[in-house]
């Protein structure tokens, strides 16, 4: 499974630039969240649990929850973009308030083999506390007023994705140079061949 890039339909993306906003990523361009494996990868990926936590008590009523919050961050994000009405969106504020007062999954340390000490949680996460974590990424980023300037929406064909352009100048133009950046680079190279053969 890369990281940062998504060339077949079933590859994850975490580039973003934030845990609510890779949220976001996971129905573009088809529902990632139909299946349990693909959400335990994106709870790991996304660095939501420490490397190697286990994940298997994770059953299949956690990804309509996924859904849900994703649906209700998505609402915000947008009405941060411009893109829905400043009105319609107090469930969805609600929902993101509620789900981020959710205790926080407890770290603890413990030495590892080589004797350096490693983060690990102190029990299984619950489903409340990864929705809660979410949930308080994407209040901090939008009450945020630097963090929600770069807020952009990728410049790519049909591409919903929303990212934060922390690039010098903020002059970032897609969610990833290597997936909607390419695409545009070989379109305008195809367009320019077009003309040079006409």
């Amino acid at each position: 499974m890369a990281l940062g890039t998504a060339t077949a339909s079933h590859e994850l993306r975490f580039d973003a630039g934030r845990v609510c906003l890779d949220l976001l990523a996971t129905d573009h361009p088809e529902e990632r969240f139909d299946s349990v494996p693909v959400l335990r990868a994106w709870i790991a990926g996304a660095g939501l649990v420490p490397p190697g936590t286990s994940l298997a008590h994770v059953d299949s009523s956690w990804p309509p929850a996924f859904r849900e919050l994703r649906e209700r961050v998505g609402q915000l994000v947008r009405r941060g973009l411009g893109a829905e009405p400043r009105s319609g969106c107090a469930g969805a504020l609600a929902r993101v308030n509620e789900a981020a007062r959710a205790a926080p999954p407890a770290p603890r340390a413990v030495l590892a083999e080589d004797g350096a000490l490693v983060r690990e949680l102190a029990a299984p996460p619950e489903c409340a506390a990864l929705l809660g974590a979410i949930a308080r990424d994407a209040v901090e980023l939008l009450t945020d007023p630097v963090a929600r300037a770069g807020l952009r929406q990728c410049a790519g064909d049909n591409c919903p994705i929303v990212y934060v352009d922390s690039s010098r100048g903020r002059r970032r133009r897609w969610c990833s140079s290597e997936v909607c950046g390419n695409r545009e680079r070989v379109a305008r190279h195809r367009r320019r061949a077009a003309l040079t053969r006409a």
